[in-house]
Parts: C-alpha cells; structure tokens; sequence
C-alpha cells in the first residue's frame, strides 16, 4: 500500500447544548485567561451567551474579538493577534463559522510562535509552537475545526493558506443547538460546500489520497446527500442538523488529508474579489468544474463521481453505466443549488462578463489547490468555466 499521512484533531467532542460546558469540557487547555474569537452577528445573536457565562463562572478572563467578517483580511488577523498580546493571553478559543475558526488558528500559531505570517504562507512552514487552541463551529460546511488550513484574504483580494497540522485545535466542539437557528441560505451554502469537500477528497490527484480520507468521505456524502433538503427547509429538525454537521466533521477530516482542487481554486476569486460567501462560490462553479473533469475520461474521474453518486443521491440508478450514473449525479448537484434557493449564475451576484479574464488570472495563482484536480487546468479552461457559470 501507498504510504501516508493522516492528521486530525487531538479531541472532539459531539452533542446536544455542549458548548455551554465548554469550561468544563476545555478547562484544563485554557489557563486562566484567553481570547475569545467570534464575529459580532454571533454576538449580537446571543449565540455565544452559553459559552461566555461558563468560562465567567470558570473564573476564566475572556478578552473578546468579534470583529471577524466573511474571508476575513490581514488586518483582522493582526488585530486580533495584537489584541491576544496586550492581553496576554494563556489560550484562544474560536467561535463561529469558518472565517472565525481562521483566524483563531493564526492568532494561536503566531502568538505562540511569534513568527511572521508572510513566512508561514503554503504548505508546511509553519513553525510553532502555537497557543492551546478550541474551536466550536456553529455551521455545518467548512469542517474548519478539523482542518489543519487558515485561509486569510491579503492584498488584491487574493486568498493566501497557512497549511500545517500544528494549526489543527487540540479541541474541537461540535453542539448542534448552535446551528439550529442557521438561515435556510446559509444553511443550503455550507451543506454543499461540505458535499465539495467530500467529493474533492476523493477524487484528489494529491499523492496523499488515502484509504481513511476516501472512506470519511463516502460517510460525509451518505449523512449530508440525506439530509441537506430537510436541514433548509425544515432548519429546526435535529435530526437533520445533527447529520449536517456530523457530515461536514467528516468531510472536513477527509480534505485535510486529501486536499481539495479546482472547485476551490476556481471559487476562491469570487469570494476574495466579490465577496461571494465561500459555499456559495463553490456552488457556483461545481457542476462545470465536474463535467470538466470528467470530459478527460482518462483521467479516472468520470468513474470516481459514479462512485459516489449513490451516497449523495440514493436514488440515482446506476444501471445505465458510469458515463450515464456520472452525468446524472453532476446534474442533480447542479439542480439541488436551485432547489435550495441558491443564485445559480455568476451575473446574479453581480460578477460582470467583463470581471472573467481577470478572475481567470487569479484563479491560476491557486497552485497549492489546482494541482490536486484530477485533470490539468489551464487559463484557458478556468475561462470557460467562469463563462459557463456565468
């Protein structure tokens, strides 16, 4: 067998309401005073209220930073990191949806560390030591608390990634309650980008593609392919949501081993340019970026998506052979976007045909991700694909 390398974080802890023992659960890696990242919707929300009053009633002193946006910047990382120093904090705990959960993992490395961000960019440079690190998700779609990946907008919109397993949190907790009240489009944003990286771990062309990665990844597909629908529609089923975020745990885990390709890489100049939130861009480009892949039967992919299509879509028949069981599970991803109430086309959001040719640019500069696509890409290509989409 091929070898290699899987990485997961150290604990994680699943349940109902459990984010308001987080103290309790977490209280032996925090020290006496730590800083609390979140973004202030979450705050305002009262979201966070739980897990504030039982570190407070821990005696832990919280220093809070709630001024975490979607693809967050440069700027916030350092403000965060200089606030965690004045503070003087023991540990830092990360509280929201994925851009929270980022920067959390930097301020810990970086404060810890004391190393520069510039020279940790990319796989592997990170140094460390890092400050003790726990975060809590409260959506179900970028698996963030256990992935060993920051990903920070810098100049110009484009998207820089620290990837190191000395990023991944020695705790993660995952409470359901909090993504009850998630709303219907978020709730259909996240889920997909869950199912994209399940369905990019298993097709990575990355030599680390492995056995633990490809499994986690048909699990993820089963429990977020069964549950997606009920989760937007019926968002209080918990049930459904428990499922959700079981499933974007497990993609999560099957991506950090086996990292994700162009769907991503094709993604990301939509959010870091247009400010497109990370599921949606995903979406966006998903079905084209497949029947690309696919197209190349050579390349293999075309059989993996059939692999897979019945673990996302139990009632797809495969009968009819690979070609005709892959087609059929890229067009059901593609009409389950607008099933869920999601913009289906580029220019719904904004994104001019004029803006193409440079989003192409900045796509190509993804080379980390675009070298995991099981077929090669060229500018070319990522043109037409941002044409289909748009």
């Amino acid at each position: 067998m091929t070898p290699f390398a899987f990485n997961t974080s150290a604990g994680i802890r699943f349940g109902d309401g459990i984010a308001a023992d987080l103290a309790i659960i977490a209280g032996n890696l925090l020290g006496s005073k730590i800083l609390f990242i979140t973004d202030n919707g979450l705050t305002r929300l009262g979201l966070t209220k739980p897990a504030l009053l039982s570190l407070e009633r821990a005696g832990i002193a919280v220093t809070l930073f709630d001024a975490v946006e979607a693809d967050p910047s440069r700027t916030t990382l350092m403000a965060a990191v200089d606030m965690a120093k004045s503070a003087n904090v023991d540990a830092v705990v990360g509280f929201g949806g994925g851009s929270s959960l980022d920067i959390a993992k930097l301020v810990a490395l970086l404060v810890g560390s004391g190393e520069d961000v510039d020279e940790a960019w990319g796989v592997g440079n990170a140094k460390g030591p890092r400050l003790p690190l726990v975060l809590v998700p409260t959506t179900a779609g970028t698996g963030s608390e256990v992935t060993p990946v920051s990903i920070i907008t810098v100049e110009e919109d484009e998207k820089r990634g620290v990837v190191s397993p000395l990023i991944l949190p020695d705790l993660a907790i995952l409470d359901v309650d909090l993504t009850i009240g998630l709303p219907p489009h978020i709730t259909a944003a996240t889920g997909i980008d869950a199912m994209v990286h399940a369905i990019e771990a298993y097709t990575s062309k990355n030599a680390n593609n492995n056995p633990m990665s490809r499994m986690l990844a048909v699990e993820a597909l089963t429990h977020l392919g069964a549950n997606i629908e009920k989760a937007v529609f019926e968002g209080k089923d918990r049930k459904a949501r428990s499922a959700m975020l079981l499933g974007s745990m497990l993609a999560g885990q099957a991506f950090a081993n086996s990292p994700v390709a162009a769907v991503h890489a094709l993604a990301y100049p939509l959010g870091g340019t247009f400010h497109v939130p990370h599921g949606l861009s995903n979406a966006l480009v998903l079905p084209h970026v497949l029947r690309f892949n696919a197209s190349d039967t050579a390349n293999g992919s075309a059989r993996q998506y059939a692999e897979l299509a019945p673990y996302a879509f139990a009632d797809i028949d495969r009968s009819e052979g690979t070609q005709a069981t892959c087609s059929a599970f890229i067009e059901r991803l593609a009409s389950l976007s607008k099933k869920l109430g999601l913009e289906t086309n580029m220019r719904q959001l904004g994104v001019a045909k004029t803006d193409i040719e440079q989003m192409a640019e900045d796509a190509m500069k993804q080379a980390r991700l675009l070298v995991n696509n099981p077929r090669e890409l060229s500018k070319s290509d990522a043109l037409a694909i941002y044409r289909a989409a748009w």
